[in-house]
């Protein structure tokens, strides 16, 4: 007791402004201890859980097999597919509208008279085989994925990774940059699995309410443990992200590092103030300039620009079935739906161009093989599913509040949807190995710029396993 009266004493005896700076100090100190303790109790993983989602009742036993699959197509098929075609009602778009307005009818057509009189499905569906393909039953449902081993070369590391697509993609993005990882990077290669995500392309789509990305790495983590590894890389973009990132969430020892393109942070008082500050005065913050010049301004790169270009995440967020029932009716309008995506994420300058720039990083043939793999297997409204099951319960997601504390490694591309600065990363990725800015690219970077995305993996892999 009389030790307190002698520190009060001695603190009114101090002058005002030694009064302030000792103030000031025990509530820095007071909120770097408070932080610590929160960072120690911080949940660092997820349950795993377990689910399932085939029809009926869950049996006794389940064939975990895995059995080759080959996509197939018939003349009957392509004969549907056409006569669609050919019946197909435009609308004339406006004078001047470009991409603004969607999908521009007047390039549509050129589209379509491609796929109708020059597409060749059938070509594709070989050109789709020329990898491995393989089915197995997890939680209910088939699940598909490819997998290609590199060539067997003396001295070489072979390193398992899964690379994970999202919407409106397909394992099919990934075609252009399998041959690249494959190959001798100075005695590494990768073995690279690609699965669908269930409710997506060849993947049985789940029976029941509830599947969402914590359901869909349980059931890749599954796969993995299946194929025999019991340490990988992953690698993910859109869903592909959030799947991947709660993988490494769910069982940390096994993934070895975890690559992105797209990542969002955790949302705090920080991130807003540095939005503040950012602009003006950038380093106080973590900002470089680079993340300055992506940024800012910030209302119009990052609201005003995402509410132009979300209206199909709040319609399949809501009520997915009822626009699934206009799209999986119509190859058109499934076409127009999955390729306006296509200009404008690529890049959001392709608005104004009356093709939406869509042959300058792809070609019809590629882009239409993505549309045909939905259309073949009426597989649209049960992936527009996938944004209602996530965004049905955000507010208690324990994966939104945990972080991610595995290797990885980060690769910014400037045409991506939102840019988040390396510094906000931090709030949700705590071991960020590397932070790239990619001088091109988009939202489906593997699709536009496979060779910038491949080196990227492959400087982000050596450098965690110091190869």
């Amino acid at each position: 007791m009389q030790r307190l009266q002698d520190l009060k004493e001695t603190f009114f005896g101090l002058e005002v402004v030694q009064q302030q700076l000792l103030i000031s100090s025990a509530v820095a100190i007071g909120g770097i201890l408070a932080y610590w303790v929160f960072r120690s109790k911080e949940a660092k993983t997820i349950p795993i859980g377990h689910g399932w989602w085939g029809k009926g009742k869950k049996p006794l036993s389940e064939d975990d097999q895995i059995h080759t699959f080959t996509i197939t197509t018939s003349d009957e098929e392509i004969k549907d597919l056409h006569a669609r075609l050919d019946l197909t009602r435009y609308t004339d778009p406006l004078e001047d509208s470009h991409f603004n307005f969607g999908f521009n009818s007047t390039y549509l057509k050129r589209v379509v008279s491609h796929w109708r009189n020059v597409y060749d499905w059938k070509k594709q569906v070989a050109a789709l085989n020329q990898y491995p393909h393989f089915k197995t039953k997890i939680e209910g449902l088939d699940v598909h994925f490819i997998r290609v081993c590199p060539p067997s070369r003396e001295n070489q590391k072979v390193v398992p990774l899964m690379l994970v697509h999202g919407w409106p993609g397909s394992f099919y993005e990934f075609y252009k940059i399998i041959p690249l990882l494959t190959q001798n990077h100075d005695g590494v290669a990768f073995e690279v699995i690609c699965p669908s995500i269930p409710g997506y392309g060849y993947s049985e789509a789940p029976q029941k309410k509830g599947f969402d990305s914590v359901a869909a790495a349980r059931i890749f983590l599954t796969l993995m443990e299946r194929l025999g590894f019991s340490q990988f890389y992953l690698h993910g973009g859109d869903w592909g992200s959030a799947i991947t990132t709660n993988m490494a969430q769910m069982k940390p020892d096994c993934v070895k590092g975890l690559h992105l393109t797209m990542f969002f942070p955790r949302r705090n008082f920080k991130m807003s103030l540095s939005l503040v500050i950012g602009r003006y005065l950038p380093f106080l913050v973590g900002f470089t300039r680079e993340d300055v010049r992506r940024i800012y301004p910030y209302f119009q790169k990052n609201v005003w620009q995402m509410l132009e270009e979300t209206g199909y995440m709040h319609i399949q967020a809501t009520k997915p079935d009822t626009a699934g029932c206009a799209v999986n009716n119509s190859p058109v309008g499934l076409a127009a739906y999955i390729l306006e995506k296509f200009s404008s994420w690529t890049d959001m300058k392709y608005r104004d161009l009356s093709d939406g720039g869509l042959e300058r990083m792809f070609t019809l043939d590629d882009l239409l093989t993505n549309v045909m793999i939905y259309w073949t297997t009426s597989s649209m409204t049960s992936s527009m599913r996938f944004y209602k099951e996530n965004f049905g319960n955000l507010i208690n997601r324990l994966d939104f509040k945990t972080g991610v504390f595995v290797p990885t490694g980060l690769a910014a591309f400037p045409n991506e949807l939102m840019h988040n600065p390396k510094v906000w990363a931090q709030t949700k990725y705590r071991n960020i190995y590397t932070y790239t800015f990619m001088p091109r690219g988009g939202h489906f970077a593997a699709f536009e710029e496979p060779q910038l995305l491949a080196d990227d993996i492959v400087q982000f892999v050596k450098k965690v396993g110091k190869i």
